[in-house]
């Protein structure tokens, strides 16, 4: 189970001698439990890929505490092979230099299993992935986006994490491509029984395969909801919010 509790976070600003700081979170406390999909719907600037980073220990709350199993994520032993992540810009999320077969087993070194036995665990996850064992040796550059971001969730899911955070982790796709990617999702997640926390601003994608949804606003939690009652949000902002981006 993941727990957040009170997290606040605050950067510089307005110059590196002005002491002043721009607060991006506000005592945001939630949690996401085994096997669901949790999302973070919110307006651009609102403070969700922030929470994002937070959750997976790339970054330290200034206050409040992420708990993994009651493990701090800023403790890299508690999470390592228990968090992954799949990123918005797959371009840049696989090193241009590593053939698929060297991205998906980058995470598998921290296992330390023999390497007969990661090599197998490749063609498998290629497989699951829906790519076959002929990509191993391509490079980012020879795949389409569909097959880059297929390939970025194998990687995220090697190592069988308990979660993953997927931050706009289809936005960049064709919209035939993302229903592909969202029902892959979907497979993954029951087959591992793993949670996903899903940030979006995609309506229609939240609605498709999250559990419950948070509406975000100004780097704090304006409604939590479950995604079949979406409609049924009672704040005014956010019934605003959830028209203007079923009219994008």
């Amino acid at each position: 189970m993941l727990k957040v509790s009170g997290v606040e976070k605050a950067y510089p600003h307005g110059g590196l001698f002005s002491g002043k700081r721009q607060h991006v979170l506000h005592g945001v406390s939630f949690e996401c439990m085994k096997g669901e999909c949790l999302g973070i719907i919110g307006e651009s600037g609102s403070g969700k890929s922030t929470l994002g980073r937070i959750i997976l220990g790339i970054e330290k709350p200034d206050r409040g505490s992420v708990l993994l199993d009651g493990k701090h994520v800023t403790d890299k032993r508690a999470r390592a092979g228990k968090l992954s992540a799949v990123f918005q810009d797959y371009t840049s999320s696989i090193n241009p230099f590593f053939t698929v077969e060297e991205a998906i087993m980058e995470p598998l070194k921290m296992l330390k299993e023999p390497r007969q036995e990661q090599s197998e665990k490749v063609d498998r996850l290629l497989h699951q992935v829906g790519l076959n064992p002929s990509y191993r040796k391509k490079y980012p550059h020879e795949l389409s986006g569909g097959e880059a971001q297929r390939v970025c969730i194998a990687r995220a899911i090697s190592t069988e994490p308990q979660c993953i955070v997927l931050d706009e982790a289809i936005s960049s796709l064709d919209v035939s491509v993302q229903i592909q990617v969202l029902d892959l999702l979907i497979e993954l997640k029951s087959l591992y029984q793993m949670s996903y926390i899903f940030i979006t601003h995609d309506i229609q994608a939240a609605t498709y395969i999250c559990d419950r949804i948070i509406i975000f606003r100004n780097g704090q939690i304006e409604e939590m909801v479950p995604a079949k009652q979406l409609r049924d949000v009672q704040s005014a902002y956010a019934r605003t919010l959830l028209q203007k981006l079923i009219s994008l």
